[in-house]
């Protein structure tokens, strides 16, 4: 795979961040032709970005055979955005507070964080397939 695929609600990218832009104007368009407002347009903006970065970097590990997969879902007032890639999965119980003394400085590991904190649920199903994250906001 060479450059982003839409196919109706779905956009599939390689796994390199250049393509980020592309998920955002994606996200971004579906959201603002929904009448969401632009407080939870940029909520969910920071977070579909955020679960991106995490799986292209960490998931895929920038391998252009894994893509990453974004669909969106506008149902009962809400959006769900899920995002998946195809990597080795992870723990997300050993993700660590990035709130902790130890953790304060550090360059990253925030990204879950701060994706929990600006959504009305986030579920994370992880396995040595892949990580899928599934988050929702309410319109």
């Amino acid at each position: 795979m060479d450059k982003p695929v839409i196919s109706g609600n779905t956009i599939k990218i390689p796994a390199d961040l250049k393509y980020l832009t592309d998920v955002d104007d994606f996200i971004e368009g579906f959201l603002r032709d929904c009448g969401a407002e632009e407080s939870v347009v940029a909520d969910i903006a920071i977070s579909v970005s955020e679960l991106v970065n995490n799986a292209v970097a960490y998931g895929s590990r920038y391998s252009p055979d894994q893509p990453i997969i974004v669909t969106i879902d506008k149902t009962n007032g809400a959006v769900t955005i899920t995002v998946s890639d195809q990597g080795t999965g992870f723990n997300p119980d050993d993700i660590a507070d990035p709130l902790a003394d130890e953790n304060l400085l550090k360059e990253a590991g925030r990204g879950i964080f701060i994706v929990r904190s600006l959504m009305d649920a986030v579920d994370i199903n992880a396995s040595g397939q892949g990580t899928t994250v599934i988050i929702t906001k309410a319109l």
